[in-house]
């Protein structure tokens, strides 16, 4: 039975560019394990968009003399050339400004309501006297009660990770003008997270085994320390999805209760682009289906806790509301890998002060895999790393270009050249070779078991292990010397490192896509390691809007050993990867600041 994977990315703000630090922890990391998975022939969904509401669109447009709508649009635009450039397969990149959004968003509102776990109150929210509007929460910083940080947004800390009481936070500012907001009563939805909370609590509880220590030590210490109370979920804004409630005009559902119903509305979207309006339901609704939320770890509470809560209370009522039979309650997260931050240079990353490696930016000078290398082997998977131009630098040249570039190409320039293309009859295989060739096979369980735990930094780590197995392997054989005294012993080590190199391939293709594709062809393949993207225009009753489509060339496992054999014909060999100089380290950091 094939097993289904949902890969969920991040969905980026609609407001600004995109950085090393936002690639690094959400959107590349959900692409490898979206291939990775893939390979293995199981039936992947990857899906996110660009979060398009809230109050930071409004006010950048407001700033730019233009709408709401038109911000959102030139930033989607941008993430989907990025997105498209970086090779991530989105089977479905969208947006959260789509009638579908909005439908199934209103949807999963309405079954926690008729289920019981809202309820209406008013509440003091902060109000700017100055700009005459309600703020979001994320739009008013403070000092924290709880640990004293003076960088704290209204709901949420970063330093200590605790939800916050917005009308709680001491010393309270605007973000947009610096002025000094007050509290005026408005009345709102909350969902109940305090009758929520047992279920919740014993959902965290049963993954602790295998989540990762932050992400379990921040979600369900804060519910011991501070048992969950029910959170707004509603705000005063006309940008955004509508409340379904007659007499709430001017009110929209707030962008942090929507945005994670955008992981179920994608998945609605693409079943409707496929033609098959129900197969979004085989990630949704099969108990063994898996489900990866890929985020940083600013985002924790909204998804190991809160989105948690949204599916497990609108329980079955959700399906029936959407027509789907027979009703189901939807898949609760498998895990949710979430990464620390990425700091530059021994600095926090700020776009403000041009403080930051943007990707768009990074690709009009540099090739797409040496980005994905360096992000993965620097990827904060368990602390804070930096971006360093020069380590940088020391790594494409010799990891990427010396250990793996120049070991396949040396290797099948030899080949190319000596035997006109053809891969050379081995003869018996020696101890020596039989150990490389045990060893490197022996990296698609080992690889395998770091991917399927989502440590992508040692999964990676291990197979650059085997490639230099292979240059030691090498460096004993000398096939290059060989080839003067003893043709059929250099045929023996070329034939053996060729296989090694094939399988290589294979694992260093979730990490370096457009290098291993190129090697693909190269080894003699005719059919692609993946698929295609495109980007296409899709119309609903918003109107028409742009999104990023993975095409699927086939579905089967791809995780297995070299199929190659002695007499197979080898394409023109050339280099992987460019070699850097010295020179690019301070003309990047030039550019910072």
């Amino acid at each position: 039975m094939t097993e289904h994977i949902l890969v969920a990315a991040a969905w980026p703000y609609a407001n600004a560019d995109i950085h090393v630090g936002n690639l690094t922890g959400s959107y590349l990391p959900a692409d490898i394990t979206a291939r990775y998975h893939r390979m293995r022939g199981r039936k992947v969904l990857m899906v996110s968009g660009s979060d398009s509401h809230g109050t930071p669109i409004t006010v950048r447009a407001d700033a730019e003399n233009a709408s709401p709508k038109a911000v959102y649009e030139r930033f989607h635009a941008t993430f989907l050339k990025l997105f498209q450039d970086l090779g991530l397969t989105y089977d479905l990149f969208t947006s959260t400004h789509t009638q579908n959004h909005f439908r199934v968003s209103q949807t999963m509102f309405l079954a926690l309501l008729e289920n019981g776990f809202m309820y209406k109150a008013s509440e003091l929210q902060w109000y700017a006297p100055s700009q005459g509007r309600f703020l979001p929460d994320r739009y008013v910083e403070g000092t924290c009660y709880i640990c004293g940080y003076e960088g704290a947004r209204s709901d949420q800390c970063d330093r200590c990770g605790s939800l916050l009481e917005p009308d709680k936070l001491l010393n309270p500012r605007s973000k947009i003008d610096g002025s000094t907001p007050e509290l005026r009563e408005t009345e709102h939805f909350y969902l109940d997270l305090g009758r929520l909370q047992p279920q919740v609590q014993a959902f965290l509880e049963a993954r602790t085994d295998y989540w990762r220590p932050n992400v379990v030590r921040q979600s369900l210490g804060q519910m011991k320390a501070d048992s969950l109370r029910g959170r707004p979920i509603t705000r005063d804004l006309d940008w955004g999805v509508p409340v379904p409630i007659d007499g709430w005009d001017g009110k929209c559902l707030y962008v942090w209760f929507e945005a994670v119903i955008g992981y179920l509305s994608a998945s609605v979207e693409w079943s409707a682009l496929t033609g098959d309006l129900q197969a979004w339901r085989e990630w949704w609704h099969d108990p063994d289906a898996k489900s990866f939320y890929f985020i940083g770890k600013d985002n924790i509470p909204f998804h190991a806790i809160i989105w948690p809560a949204e599916l497990i209370g609108a329980g079955t009522r959700f399906d029936e509301l959407m027509g789907s039979q027979p009703p189901a309650e939807l898949t609760l997260p498998y895990d949710v890998p979430a990464n620390e931050f990425m700091n530059l240079e021994g600095q926090k990353i700020s776009g403000s002060r041009n403080w930051a490696v943007w990707g768009a930016d990074f690709l009009t000078r540099y090739d797409p895999d040496p980005l994905r290398y360096y992000l993965t082997v620097n990827m904060p998977e368990s602390k804070d790393t930096d971006w360093d131009w020069e380590d940088f630098y020391k790594r494409n040249n010799d990891e990427l270009v010396a250990t793996w570039g120049n070991l396949a190409n040396r290797v099948l320039s030899f080949c190319y050249k000596h035997w006109e293309g053809v891969i050379p009859q081995p003869g018996e295989l020696t101890p020596l070779d039989r150990e490389l060739l045990q060893a490197v096979e022996g990296g698609f369980r080992s690889v395998a078991a770091e991917m399927e735990a989502v440590r992508l930094r040692a999964a990676l780590g291990e197979a650059m292990r085997l490639a230099s197995e292979v240059n030691k392997y090498l460096d004993q054989t000398a096939p290059w010397q060989a080839i003067k005294s003893d043709r059929q012993a250099a045929a023996r080590a070329i034939y053996t490192a060729i296989i090694a190199i094939d399988n290589l391939k294979l694992m260093l293709a979730p990490f370096i896509p457009f290098s291993s594709e190129c090697l693909h062809s190269i080894l003699g393949y005719e059919q692609p390691l993946f698929g295609r993207q495109t980007v296409e225009t899709v119309t609903d009753e918003l109107g028409e809007h742009q999104a990023l489509r993975y095409h699927h060339e086939h579905n089967r496992d791809t995780w297995l050993p070299s199929r190659l054999e002695p007499g197979d014909r080898l394409n023109q060999p050339a280099p992987l990867f460019k070699k850097l100089d010295a020179s690019m380290i301070a003309q990047e950091r030039a550019r910072l600041g």
